[in-house]
């Protein structure tokens, strides 16, 4: 039987504010001792009132403009009542019916994917069970973290498209600087809602998966536990194949909610799915209204920076990008940086030397695009690092591509002084004399280098002259070997193809 996969996300987001949601302990446990960075607030005490951090508000609905969101002028916290044992309150302060944000979306591959609403809430303890011993342990340190949450409308066609809006919403956390969302830490947290209809027997209207007159929907199942991109691909796409099975053999799907197990690659059951009602949401008392008036919402438009699209199309539309390379530079915040400030100095450079000509700006523009996706994160993929820990100057290795750009070193030469750099760092065009890599360009040194070669390679040279065209570039390796990497190849070929006649 044909069924359309009906997926919703909602992604949790822990900000890295200095302090907690609702009181001023330290909100960094990292490495910290257990139930050290605690209070009577974030420990529930009785008589205790919580006050929300502005911080934590003012980056909510940043994140709202930036997804395009509806803000609501008028906004609350609410109570979402639940007992578990991490959570110390008895309840949890929340968002229901009038979160900051609210109609959004975020477009993926020209498809905008519809947010339903992004609010702010705390986040709950940490508890540690021990299959071993009879007793779990809790750490309070995390409870009271500002927790972000974004909840997408159920219009996810595919698990890829799923990981894909996990990885452009990660993006943008990450280039408003409010939260490291590192999903393997916990700093980010998807769960995933599946369902699977009969095609045609269903419709999405106002917000709501319906069915159509005389049929039925089928249950939705919540998948949690998923702490990387690639299992939330996998995760999805064993949920959409076990539905799948089930209904194939006329089975109910129960609405529960399942956990991913990475180690078995499989979703296992956890419990009943909860619903609003269960939660007995009620407005929380101790806090009230938030008024979010015109001043307050321009200061924060002010703020955004520049979003990773929005970058990309710049990149590609300024510096001749292709949409490869550009994603490769947006994908990190500070690496696009990093590469404008290469261009920067190339810019600079073409001032400098009389040529303002915009085609050789966006030349020089893409040639350090390549360099940079293709040459320099090699080098720091193989060693697991970031472009904030490298030891280069953005003017080093723009002079670097000018030094290429000029032929004073070729390809080759050039690889090898960026290793040097990128060991050590250094200036370019000192590493280039040190190492006696500057290009030879001198005529009558190479064709002396040429003949050279072509006399010891005479079944070669015989060969070239058959017809076999393809043997120019062994003798290009050839040429290229006797001079250590030194010779102007441009030339060398213009030498080879008037003395191989």
């Amino acid at each position: 039987m044909k069924y359309d996969t009906i997926i919703g996300l909602e992604i949790h987001a822990e900000l890295k504010t200095k302090s907690k949601m609702f009181c001023s302990c330290n909100n960094d446990a990292n490495h910290k001792a257990p139930n050290t960075t605690v209070c009577p607030i974030c420990l529930g005490h009785p008589g205790t009132l919580p006050v929300p951090n502005q911080e934590a508000v003012n980056w909510t609905i940043m994140t709202g403009l930036a997804l395009h969101c509806k803000i609501n002028r008028l906004s609350k916290f609410d109570r979402k009542n639940y007992f578990y044992p991490d959570l110390p309150k008895g309840y949890q302060i929340s968002q229901y019916d009038l979160p900051f944000c609210y109609n959004g979306y975020l477009e993926i591959d020209g498809t905008k994917i519809l947010i339903t609403r992004v609010h702010l809430e705390e986040d709950t303890g940490k508890s540690t069970h021990f299959k071993d011993k009879d007793y779990t342990l809790l750490d309070f340190n995390r409870a009271g973290t500002p927790l972000m949450e974004l909840v997408t409308e159920p219009v996810i066609k595919d698990a890829l498209e799923a990981k894909k809006f996990c990885q452009a919403y990660q993006q943008i956390l990450r280039y408003l600087d409010i939260s490291n969302a590192d999903m393997e830490k916990g700093e980010m947290r998807c769960e995933a809602n599946i369902s699977l209809q009969e095609a045609g027997k269903w419709e999405y209207k106002d917000g709501l998966i319906k069915p159509k007159k005389g049929h039925t929907l089928n249950n939705k199942v919540e998948v949690k536990n998923i702490n990387s991109f690639r299992a939330v691909e996998k995760a999805i796409n064993f949920e959409i194949t076990r539905q799948g099975a089930a209904l194939d053999k006329g089975e109910l799907i129960v609405a529960e909610t399942r956990g991913w197990d990475e180690n078995k690659a499989m979703t296992v059951s956890q419990r009943v799915k909860e619903t609003s009602a269960d939660y007995r949401y009620f407005p929380e008392p101790d806090i009230p209204p938030l008024k979010i008036d015109d001043g307050w919402l321009a200061k924060l438009e002010a703020e955004l920076p520049e979003m990773p699209q929005v970058k990309k199309a710049r990149f590609i539309r300024e510096y001749n990008f292709s949409p490869e390379i550009a994603d490769v530079l947006i994908a990190d915040k500070a690496l696009a940086d990093w590469t404008e400030n290469v261009i920067s100095e190339l810019d600079a450079w073409i001032e400098a030397n009389g040529d303002e000509e915009e085609r050789q700006e966006k030349r020089l523009a893409k040639t350090a695009g390549n360099w940079i996706t293709s040459e320099l994160l090699k080098h720091l993929n193989a060693d697991n690092k970031r472009i904030i820990d490298l030891k280069i100057s953005s003017e080093n290795f723009a002079e670097l591509i000018c030094l290429i750009y000029q032929d004073k070193i070729n390809s080759s030469a050039g690889q090898r002084i960026l290793e040097e750099m990128y060991q050590n760092g250094g200036d370019p065009t000192d590493i280039m004399k040190l190492m006696g890599l500057e290009q030879m360009d001198n005529t009558e040194e190479l064709e002396i280098a040429v003949r050279k070669i072509i006399d010891t390679n005479p079944a070669q040279a015989d060969a070239y002259r058959g017809g076999k065209v393809a043997l120019l570039q062994f003798f290009v390796g050839q040429i290229m070997a006797e001079t250590n990497g030194k010779a102007n190849p441009k030339i060398v070929r213009e030498l080879l193809e008037k003395l191989l006649k």
